[in-house]
Formats: structure tokens, C-alpha cells, sequence
């Protein structure tokens, strides 16, 4: 089938799908098969500025309902998702490339966060204090922002939306999700499903587009925040372009994840999570464990356990049954990359154990496939090291103590997650209280918080002062109101004083 005749996947503006006047399209990939699936419409100046005012509209519309009705709203939403969220993770994979029960994990996810918002209002009231001075109250209120941007990587098409998106509309603003051009459907499945709840029209809007799409939502007076997760550099570009035009930023950057292993862990325990966190997803998750540091005399042992389990691992088409283990990665461009890190970290005198260089699944020869790779004697000098790889490369690095480990992962630029497997209770608190990232596993590799706390890192991996969801999320997507009231007697006149205002 020749490319021009594949579909089109357009924006949902107004409550609709809308088809692209812009002349401009990227290609959506099947990851498993390399072949093109469909084209993606990439949004120009007008289809930008009509998203923009779309919202706008729908916001001025939302923040009017009394919050039982959005509360009825959202929990339609919740329910509809629960029952049809299958489809959905067949949309994932397709595009994306995960295995199935993978994409319904992540969708599994975002609905905590749905979960989380049905139980907006008493996460958004405010406060009341009587009498503060003679005959004063003071009280606070919380108010919608306006039009919100979310701009969602890829890795994460459904899930990452729905870190922002629940929280957003139940405190009365509109979004525009800008999903990645390289898995779009999600967000446009997600429309829908608003719209089937009740949601009016305007108040979810999805923009398909590249870097224009993006510098609209960041520079437009029209959009008031900007939620964002990728990589560190484009989190920093976002943060920094956004601030400066006046815009409330939370912007979740990339990462390089540690697992310190003490020699009195578990290590058949330690070998499982070592190979769920670091090559579920294919590696493709901001959370992944990148790095296994081996406090000696451990590592050997440990890898022998890895290598092990790696053998039987299976990989392939994540839609096909039976399932596999371990599907592609998003594109033949972010394999090479992969491969590419691979490499150097061979030329920096590393030790390649298992190399997925090269894999092929048969059947499926044109796919974006790496395997399971592991990687020993790193040198923490290499770029392999350094940088974040995204990808299925599990590396070792040995270290003598715990203090050196905890010294390796507080000297780094990212501070996103952390794990430490051990049976100390006592070295298990002090690594919590003296690790400098923002989310701590203790014998948990992922530590992504439940939906009532808030996810976000340290340092690089994180621009902005606010985490996504939890308590944070209802902070960021609201504005504070305090009143100062009051009401004279009658019977009373307080004067004129023109001197600046006490209490007493």
C-alpha cells in the first residue's frame, strides 16, 4: 500500500475531529513491523491559534459548573475508561510497540490519578478564618487558571496525560494535549471518551504537531500552564520559554535511575527486579533502573543471576499471542541510538555480557528491535554512563561501600528515582534521609508514587517547582483568592483613619 493512501489522524477541536489544512504530516510507525501505519496532521499558525481559542471558550463554559457537576462528569469518565480501557491498549501498542499488558499498566495508572480527581472539591476548598480581627474574617478561595498545555512524550501516551488532564478539569480549566507525533491516538481516543462523559465541547483539546505546536502552547498569552515530561534538554528549553512568557511551568526531565545493592540483599529478588525495571517497556520509561550498583563481593553473583534470567526472556510483537516479554523500541532512529550507547560503552573498555545489537524477531526482521543487553566494568567516565540511554541496557558498576554507591548517585545530574535492595533497616533509612532524588524505592526498583502523593525528581530532572498529581497537581492547576470581609453594625461606624490597617 503506498504511504499516500494511509490515513490522517487529525486534531479534536470543538468536540470534534478536525482534519488539518496545514499541508503538513510526520509518520506513525508500527514499531514491530517498520512499516507506516498512518500519517500524523502537524498543526500550523491558524490550527494553533483555533485550539488556543477553542479552549478558551470551553474554559470561560467549565469553570462555571457548580463542582457537583463536574464531579458528575469526571466520574462518568472514570467509568467509561474502566470499561473500554482494552481498546485502549491496543491503540498503545500498536503505536507504541509495548506489550499489551504493559500498555494497560500505564493505563491502569492514569486512572488513579481519574480516581484521584473524582474527589476534587475537598482538594480544592479553601480556607475560613472568623473574627481574625475586631469583627474581620478572613478567608481564602481557589479558582481555576485558564487553559492548561500538556505536551506528552511517547513512551507514556495515555498515562502521562492522565497525570495532568484529571486534575486539571476537575479544578475548572480546559487542556490542550499535545501528544507526541510519533504515537498520537491515545489522546484522541481519550477525547472521545470525555465527550461521550458529558465534558463540553472545548474543554479537551488535543493538537497533533512538532516544535510549532509546542511554541504555540508556550509563547500564546491564551495558555496560562505548561505541563511537560521528556528529555532534560527539552524540559529545560520548555521551562525556560514557557517562564518567560508569563506561564505557570511544570517541566519533568529525564533521568539516569540507580539500584544500590547491599551485600546482605535478597539476590534472586534483586536479579527479578533488576530485569523488571530495567527492561520492561523495552527500557523506555523515565523510571527505569539504568544502573545496578553491586557493593562487593556481589556483582559476580548477581550477574550470573541476571544473564540467566535474560535467557528466557522472549521478545517480539507486543500485540501477538502469546504475549512476549519485551516488544520494540519507538523507532529506527531511537534503536541506533540505543545501539549507539551500546557501542561507546564498549570503546570506553566495558565488558558487553549480553548484547542485543543486531536482534531480529522473526517474522518481523524490519522492526525496531533491541534485546536485553548487560553491561559490566562500566567506566563512570563513559557517556553510557553519564547520559540517559532509553533503552533495554542494564549496567553494572562495582562499588566497595556503601558510602561510595550512595557518592556515585549524589554526585550525578539527575535526581528523578532510586532504589536500594538491602535487609538493613538501619542502612535503608540512612541511604532515604541522605540520597538526593526525589523518589526513593526501599526493595521497590519503580517508585512511582501512588496517585495521592506527587511524582517528580531533583536537579536535572525536574524545571519547576511543582510534581505532578497529588496535592501539588491541585496546587499548581489553581489560584489562590484571600478576602479580607467586613460586614459593620449598623449600630457601629469604625471612622476614618487613614493610618495602614492593624489588627486588634
Amino acid at each position: 500500500m503506498s504511504t499516500d493512501s494511509l490515513p490522517v489522524i487529525p486534531h479534536w477541536i470543538d468536540g470534534a475531529r478536525r482534519a488539518s489544512t496545514s499541508g503538513r504530516t510526520a509518520p506513525v510507525f508500527n514499531p514491530a513491523t517498520g512499516e507506516v501505519q498512518a500519517h500524523v496532521a502537524l498543526a500550523d499558525e491558524a490550527e494553533i491559534a483555533a485550539a488556543i481559542s477553542s479552549a478558551t471558550r470551553g474554559f470561560e463554559a467549565w469553570s462555571a459548573f457548580s463542582m457537583a457537576k463536574r464531579q458528575t462528569v469526571i466520574f462518568k469518565f472514570r467509568e467509561l475508561l474502566n470499561a473500554r480501557k482494552g481498546e485502549l491498549a491496543e491503540i498503545i501498542t500498536r503505536e507504541h510497540g509495548k506489550v499489551v499488558s504493559d500498555a494497560m499498566g500505564e493505563i491502569l495508572r492514569g486512572q488513579e490519578v481519574v480516581e484521584l480527581a473524582t474527589g476534587f472539591p475537598h482538594l480544592i476548598k479553601g480556607a475560613f478564618s472568623e473574627n481574625a480581627s475586631t469583627g474581620i474574617d478572613v478567608y481564602s478561595i481557589k479558582q481555576p487558571i485558564g487553559v492548561a498545555g500538556i505536551i506528552a512524550p511517547f513512551n507514556f501516551p495515555a498515562m502521562v496525560p492522565m497525570w495532568f488532564f484529571p486534575v486539571a478539569i476537575a479544578a475548572g480549566n480546559a487542556v490542550i494535549v499535545k501528544p507526541s507525533e510519533k504515537d498520537p491516538s491515545a489522546a484522541l481516543w481519550l477525547a472521545e471518551l470525555w465527550q461521550e462523559a458529558g465534558l463540553p465541547d472545548g474543554v479537551f483539546t488535543v493538537l497533533n504537531g512538532d516544535k510549532l505546536a509546542v511554541d504555540g502552547l508556550l509563547t500564546d498569552p491564551g495558555v496560562h500552564s505548561i505541563s511537560f515530561v521528556g528529555s532534560t534538554p527539552i524540559a529545560q528549553y520548555i521551562y525556560e520559554t514557557a517562564s518567560k512568557h508569563g506561564k505557570r511551568v511544570q517541566a519533568l526531565g529525564g533521568a539516569k535511575n540507580h539500584m544500590l545493592v547491599l551485600p546482605d540483599a535478597d539476590l534472586d529478588l534483586v536479579a527479578d527486579q533488576a530485569i523488571n525495571a530495567g527492561y520492561g517497556a523495552a527500557g523506555e520509561r523515565c523510571m527505569a533502573i539504568s544502573v545496578v550498583l553491586a557493593v562487593e563481593p556481589v556483582a559476580d553473583a548477581l550477574i550470573e543471576k541476571i544473564t540467566e534470567r535474560i535467557a528466557n526472556l522472549s521478545i517480539g510483537n507486543g500485540a501477538s499471542t502469546p504475549e512476549p516479554d519485551m516488544g520494540p523500541l519507538i523507532t529506527d532512529a531511537h534503536r541506533d541510538k540505543v545501539t549507539g550507547y551500546i557501542d561507546i560503552a564498549e570503546q570506553d573498555g566495558a565488558t558487553i555480557v549480553v548484547d542485543g545489537r543486531g536482534f531480529s524477531v522473526d517474522g518481523h526482521e524490519n522492526g525496531f528491535f533491541v534485546g536485553p543487553t548487560l553491561i559490566d566494568h562500566l567506566p563512570t567516565t563513559s557517556r553510557a554512563y553519564t547520559e540517559e540511554i532509553f533503552g533495554p541496557v542494564l549496567e553494572i558498576v562495582r562499588v566497595e561501600t556503601f558510602e561510595e554507591g550512595v557518592e556515585l548517585i549524589n554526585s550525578g545530574a539527575f535526581g528523578n528515582g532510586t532504589a536500594i535492595f538491602t535487609n538493613d533497616g538501619g542502612a535503608a533509612r540512612r541511604f532515604q534521609h541522605e540520597i538526593q532524588v526525589g523518589m526513593i524505592g526501599i526493595n521497590v526498583p519503580i517508585p512511582v508514587p501512588v496517585a495521592y502523593h506527587s511524582f517528580g525528581g531533583w536537579k536535572a530532572s525536574l524545571f519547576g517547582d511543582s510534581k505532578a498529581y497529588g496535592v501539588q497537581g491541585f496546587e499548581f492547576f489553581t489560584r489562590e483568592k484571600a478576602i479580607t470581609s467586613r460586614w459593620l453594625d449598623p449600630a457601629t461606624h469604625g471612622g476614618i483613619n487613614l493610618g495602614f490597617p492593624q489588627n486588634d
